[in-house]
């Protein structure tokens, strides 16, 4: 069918889903602490007709948007959580921070919040014309640290869907494919005894040296474990600032990653040893808190190629000379850079990397202004997300859309930058445009839920593994939530 009216919404608000997007980026609040963010999107959505239930899963950021009856249940999924220490000056070519020591959005989670809004409005009204079905937009605060669609696939909120979509903004337009790294957060906190290091040192018994030994011995763990798998720790709490005082307290954050939950779950309890042991080594104690755990993704080729085909449709952004000049300069700022041709499918076929090799003169063209051809992909990525606790419990696929200048470093002041651009902008539309189609597409024909279905029983046979304890609470770092 011709869904052009429908995409025309998208046009037609574009300015609501632009306003919101840039507010969330002045907001920068950080994960499950992003009230005025989910404030802001729960009022958009009741005042535009949606059902909204807030909180969900026990996240008092989390929220559900529901339009529509019956079957099919799409769902859009949205991300508004910023990080610290990015605060920027929004369309600035050069390190100026807006707000001291502040937050900012280095992965662009206000544009991707923005764009899936974008997407449930556009489905809203295909929906308002008579046609059956739901459509359900999800609030998922957290994604950079307390993986709130993990706690919400531990209480099987996802099993109420048919499929899932979502999009990130990124410095390329693909579809994304392959797999991805589990990866579960856990806080250690050693107690020992203060004493005067000098006077009485055998009094005292050392927190931080528990820290320290349980480090090393993490250190000796890496030679036996997987080449998969990846470890990762930050002191968090060092004792204080005293050398002449024993430190009585000191607490390390442990990142553990493997492909399969399961197995960076038994990776998980070798490192709690370790901990167990540094703490009998120092006589100290030490108590392990759970903050967040997220599962690899699960590929789906019939969701994959869908939205490729409505992502050539759709077409990509163009830019000004304006613009292009704005991204030179970007790039100009990046201290660090590489020569990788941009796109993840290059790694794996060499027609499309020789294809990309051209369309983007050999990666120096400032924006990448083209789509990168489809390729399925079953390949492990290092990195995580929470999508993939989705994807376990739903045929779920997510695309990247350009937001970023090429080559755009991940978590960057650039990132934050380019994030309150018209570059952002167009990017956010595209990608709600995109996301639109497909859903709207899945409502039409029910073939492709079926055949998405009977891929994702075929992918997810192995079961899914949530890595979200039964009695794990959404933590902030630091500190639960209020």
């Amino acid at each position: 069918m011709d869904n052009k009216k429908y995409l025309d919404v998208i046009d037609q608000n574009a300015s609501l889903f632009t306003d919101v997007s840039d507010k969330i980026w002045e907001y920068a609040e950080l994960s499950l602490m992003e009230f005025q963010s989910a404030e802001l999107y729960c009022k958009v959505l009741k005042d535009a007709g949606f059902e909204v239930e807030t909180p969900v899963a026990g996240i008092k950021t989390a929220f559900k948007a529901i339009y529509g009856s019956g079957k099919p249940v799409i769902g859009i999924l949205a991300e508004y959580d910023a990080l610290s220490g990015l605060s920027q000056i929004g369309g600035a070519t050069e390190r100026k921070e807006l707000v001291p020591n502040g937050c900012g959005h280095g992965c662009g989670h206000n544009m991707l919040g923005a764009g899936a809004m974008a997407a449930a409005f556009a489905v809203k009204k295909y929906l308002e014309d008579g046609h059956s079905g739901t459509v359900i937009f999800y609030g998922c605060p957290g994604e950079e640290g307390g993986a709130a669609k993990a706690f919400m696939a531990r209480d099987r909120i996802w099993k109420e869907l048919d499929a899932a979509l979502t999009w990130h903004p990124s410095s390329v337009n693909q579809v994304t494919s392959g797999t991805c790294n589990t990866c579960i957060q856990v806080e250690y906190k050693f107690t020992g005894v203060a004493s005067h290091a000098s006077g009485a040192p055998e009094l005292g018994r050392s927190a931080l040296d528990a820290v320290e030994l349980m480090n090393v011995g993490v250190q000796f763990l890496r030679e036996h474990m997987p080449d998969s798998a990846r470890i990762h720790y930050a002191i968090t709490d060092a004792g204080g600032n005293s050398p002449n005082v024993v430190q009585p307290h000191a607490q390390v954050l442990y990142m553990v990653r493997s492909q399969l939950a399961k197995d960076a779950l038994a990776l998980e309890k070798r490192v709690d040893k370790i901990a167990e042991g540094a703490a009998l080594m120092t006589e100290t104690s030490v108590k392990k808190r759970f903050i967040d755990g997220c599962s690899n993704t699960v590929p789906n080729k019939v969701l994959e190629t869908l939205l490729w085909k409505n992502f050539n449709e759709v077409g990509v952004p163009t830019y000004t000379k304006e613009e292009e000049e704005y991204a030179k300069a970007i790039i100009s700022s990046y201290e660090m850079t590489n020569d990788d041709l941009p796109g993840d499918a290059c790694d794996e076929s060499e027609e499309i990397a020789a294809w990309v090799d051209k369309v983007s003169q050999h990666a120096t063209i400032p924006l990448n202004n083209f789509l990168i051809p489809y390729h399925f992909s079953t390949r492990q990525r290092m990195g995580s997300t929470d999508v993939g606790d989705v994807s376990w419990l739903v045929p779920t696929a997510q695309i990247n859309v350009v937001t970023f200048p090429s080559k755009a470093p991940g978590h960057s002041w650039q990132n934050v930058s380019c994030g309150k651009t018209s570059i952002g902008h167009k990017g956010l539309l595209t990608a709600g445009k995109v996301l639109a189609a497909t859903a709207i597409e899945l409502f039409e024909s029910p073939r492709y839920l079926e055949q998405a279905k009977e891929e994702f029983e075929k992918r997810a046979a192995g079961g899914y593994y949530c890595p979200v304890p039964d009695d794990a609470v959404p933590t902030v770092v630091g500190g639960k939530m209020d």
